[in-house]
């Protein structure tokens, strides 16, 4: 009888050890991938110092890219368009309002083909269902269909691109 304790009691620490014996090497592999995680960050990150990277007073006269709202740009508003969407009876529609991006010297040719705007606005607007309005990325895909239409319409070297400046769905 006393063999078979002493038997139990060698199969307990038996088992505390090879327990804890997992733990172990756990904790150095964690050990080691922190070190190498900072090893690459560290030997592989730029060696300019950060007063380099940064710009010194005086140096940010210059902007990195052609501005957007020129001088020379004017921007025409066009009368609001209200469309129904979908084929069901009118219960959704969009209201929108536009702007055409143009120049001093085209500003008249804007105005006067107005009516040919609205219609090829209104066009592209009613193809639309409910579930293009949906997706995310549909505004900036409308935008440059609007601004498309406008070019086609007034020629490149009048129209510089279509602003939605209010945009209503329900």
């Amino acid at each position: 009888m006393g063999n078979v304790l002493a038997s139990d009691a060698n199969t307990e620490l038996t088992e505390e050890k090879s327990s804890s014996g997992g733990l172990i090497p756990l904790v150095v592999l964690a050990v080691v991938s922190m070190a190498g995680a900072f090893g690459v960050v560290y030997f592989l990150s730029p060696s300019a110092p950060a007063a380099a990277l940064a710009c010194a007073p005086g140096e940010g006269g210059k902007p990195a890219h052609t501005p957007l709202a020129l001088e020379d740009h004017v921007y025409v508003e066009l009368q609001e368009i209200l469309v129904t969407i979908g084929n069901e009876p009118a219960t959704r529609y969009v209201k929108i309002k536009t702007s055409v991006i143009s120049d001093n010297s085209h500003v008249s040719a804007v105005k006067k083909a107005e009516p040919m705007l609205v219609d090829a606005f209104v066009g592209y607007l009613r193809a639309l269902q409910l579930s293009d309005f949906e997706s995310a990325d549909f505004y900036p895909k409308m935008r440059e269909q609007l601004a498309m239409r406008s070019e086609i319409v007034l020629g490149a070297d009048a129209s510089h691109g279509v602003l939605v400046t209010e945009f209503l769905l329900r």
